[in-house]
């Protein structure tokens, strides 16, 4: 039985759809959860695969939050076994930092529903393929990632340049929440510091429009997460394909 490591930041973003597909392969799961165990030092030799979450925080906390590095480290350790890393939201600018890629503060937030396209690359690739050739997605975030060298490109919206990429062949970041479903949205716009950075944002979308955009949308979502999260999970046991990081 093949086992997965998860880095989780705080309790409000857990791997929402991601969890129930993950188990249904038959895979076990191994929690680290920063939030609670700040100076956890997981080893990745051990899983087949890791996948880091979002979380409010970001790249550039490092400096006062050890556990960043700690991660990094991790994630440069699962890719040069050629293990799968996902990463979502801050787990994608993580994995993009890893990789040399600039971190950088959005002009305007994502927050909500946005329209995501994706590129040539992204169309015709194995795991986000599914998505077809432009989704409405759910976002919340105030930072972006630049496009790794040589990773390719895999999505774009018109509010965020960089919304997809995926580095060799089994290494993919995602700045959106494909993972979420009606409950954790639900619970991120009950969550009284989420609620705070929506209402500062000052974007089109508020609390009321973003609740009556989900019960549209979310049920289409879930649909098209199952078959990325599908094809991604399609990766965890092939054989490994060791990347050397010496020259990003």
């Amino acid at each position: 039985m093949s086992r997965l490591l998860v880095f989780q930041h705080v309790a409000a973003e857990p791997l929402g759809t991601l969890d129930r597909l993950i188990r249904q392969r038959g895979h076990r799961i191994k929690f680290v959860n920063f939030e609670r165990h700040a100076e956890a030092s997981p080893c990745v030799d051990r899983y087949r695969g890791l996948v880091v979450l979002g979380g409010p925080m970001n790249v550039e906390d490092r400096a006062h939050r050890a556990h960043l590095l700690t991660e990094m480290h991790a994630i440069e350790a699962a890719l040069h076994q050629g293990k799968p890393v996902l990463g979502i939201c801050l787990g994608a600018q993580l994995l993009a930092h890893v990789l040399g890629a600039p971190i950088r503060r959005q002009r305007d937030a994502e927050i909500g529903w946005y329209e995501v396209n994706t590129t040539a690359q992204g169309q015709a690739d194995p795991v986000l393929a599914p998505l077809g050739t432009a989704a409405p997605l759910f976002q919340w975030h105030n930072y972006t990632f630049e496009i790794p060298r040589d990773a390719a490109h895999l999505a774009h919206s018109d509010s965020c340049a960089n919304q997809a990429f995926r580095y060799g062949s089994n290494a993919y970041g995602f700045q959106f929440h494909l993972e979420a479903n009606q409950a954790l949205i639900e619970r991120w716009l009950a969550t009284p510091a989420y609620r705070e950075e929506l209402c500062a944002a000052g974007l089109a979308q508020d609390a009321d429009a973003i609740h009556a955009r989900t019960l549209a949308e979310v049920a289409a979502m879930e649909q098209r997460a199952e078959q990325v999260f599908g094809e991604f999970l399609d990766l965890v046991g092939r054989p490994l394909r060791r990347i050397s990081l010496g020259s990003r």
